[in-house]
């Protein structure tokens, strides 16, 4: 959630995120009124005790003979003081209901507007051309590569799963594993601490990440033991240290995370249906950073860097987009996607996104630092950003694929493959 100070001190702040988010700016007025119930509530919670409390002295030191009327009194106050405390839980509980319809408050600069209002920050790389004399045909897709070089097989993962899932098998497999193991390495160098993530988290932990708002229908949920499958180990690792107090007085706490990643792709039938670029399930290696809020933005920077850096060395031509407002999520308050261009579709497409969400699910999960030797905690920030998943596999073999259907082998990845510098195709 976000900042109740902020709320009581400059709401107009709030309202303006909202509706540059698309949402509506109503929430922020009934935040606004549920705040002030919670206080009027409290307040007359703590009155009452105290009268309480203090009746209490006077009844230990009454006479005998006028305790039982005032144990008569005691027994109605404690009856108001019950009451009381009753109101005061409802009010917290519609304080919180209230500030989790509110999003995240979107940093100064970030685009207004939806999906299609991103800013284009800068694209790099040489986007690669077909001599027609090589390719009279055009280059072939990812699918049409894969299943040539006996690495893809989308209709035995339909057989097995359903629509949208595959098996990677041969030098599919082998690539996948080849680039996770390579984007681990990277994170290392620059201080992350590998993680192997649960892929089922609790509800609270779900919601505390801001994963259950209006997103929700995207995620697989386990009625019968009320478990969900993560999207992406942002959620496991984001809840690592719930209700703790961690130590960022040094700099940053970083974590690599390595899971498989769920999504039901629930509103996209018609859309991505060749191939692996929109599945069901993926495997992900993702950055998460737990630091100081006024260091949070220069953290977003260097993660988009090791991104940046990972596209590069892969040889893969990008651009980096400012996402508009609307299209953050209710954690981010600024996010950058990179996208690689994808041959076969002359598009750019999503290969890695890289978001701050500034102090929000550091509320909802309790996560602090210590601001001071002995002093007050407040509340850290989050970051996260993917340093390689599934889907690059789309923009390697397309980018990278040679006349006779073979494909290069990106030299990082080379010593990840057994030094294998050619996929050769089987069929």
């Amino acid at each position: 959630m976000i900042d109740p100070a902020l709320l009581r001190e400059n709401p107009d702040l709030v309202i303006r995120s909202q509706v540059a988010r698309g949402s509506s700016p109503d929430t922020v007025a009934v935040a606004v009124e549920a705040e002030k119930a919670r206080r009027q509530a409290l307040t007359a919670f703590e009155e009452l005790r105290a009268e309480q409390n203090a009746f209490g002295k006077t009844v230990a030191q009454a006479p005998k003979e006028d305790k039982p009327a005032l144990v008569a009194q005691a027994k109605e106050l404690a009856a108001k003081v019950k009451e009381a405390q009753q109101a005061a839980n409802e009010a917290e509980e519609a304080f919180t209901r209230a500030m989790a319809a509110i999003e995240n408050v979107v940093i100064d600069g970030v685009p207004e507007g939806g999906e299609d209002d991103f800013v284009t920050l800068r694209e790099v790389g040489e986007i690669r051309t077909f001599d027609p004399a090589e390719f009279p045909d055009g280059p072939l897709d990812h699918l049409a590569l894969g299943e040539k070089l006996g690495a893809i097989d989308m209709e035995r993962g339909a057989k097995v799963s359903g629509a949208r899932f595959y098996f990677l098998k041969g030098v599919g497999a082998r690539l996948e594993i080849a680039l996770m193991n390579y984007a681990l390495n990277v994170a290392i160098e620059q201080g992350f601490t590998p993680m192997i993530t649960p892929t089922l988290v609790r509800p609270d932990i779900m919601a505390g990440t801001g994963f259950l708002g209006a997103h929700s229908d995207e995620i697989y949920h386990l009625e019968e033991d009320d478990m969900y499958l993560v999207g992406t180990s942002e959620v496991a690792l984001a809840g690592y240290h719930k209700d703790e107090i961690i130590d960022v007085s040094n700099g940053p706490i970083r974590y690599a995370g390595w899971s498989t990643c769920y999504r039901r792709e629930a509103g996209s039938h018609g859309k991505d249906t060749r191939g692996i670029i929109r599945v069901h399930q993926f495997n992900k290696l993702e950055m998460f950073s737990y630091i100081a809020p006024e260091d949070a933005e220069a953290e977003h920077e260097r993660l988009l860097a090791l991104e940046e850096r990972m596209l590069q060395s892969l040889g893969l031509a990008y651009r980096v987009i400012d996402v508009a407002a609307g299209d953050l999520g209710s954690s981010a308050a600024r996010k950058f996607d990179t996208e690689a261009w994808v041959p076969t579709q002359g598009a750019y497409r999503e290969l890695t996104s890289t978001s701050n969400c500034t102090t929000y699910q550091a509320r909802r999960l309790n996560v602090r630092h210590r601001v001071e030797e002995g002093g007050k905690t407040q509340h850290v920030a989050t970051l996260n950003g993917t340093l390689a998943t599934t889907r690059w596999i789309v923009a390697l073999l397309e980018t990278h694929q040679q006349p006779d259907g073979s494909v290069k082998v990106p030299a990082p990845l080379v010593p990840y493959m057994g030094g294998l510098e050619v996929l050769e195709p089987i069929a």
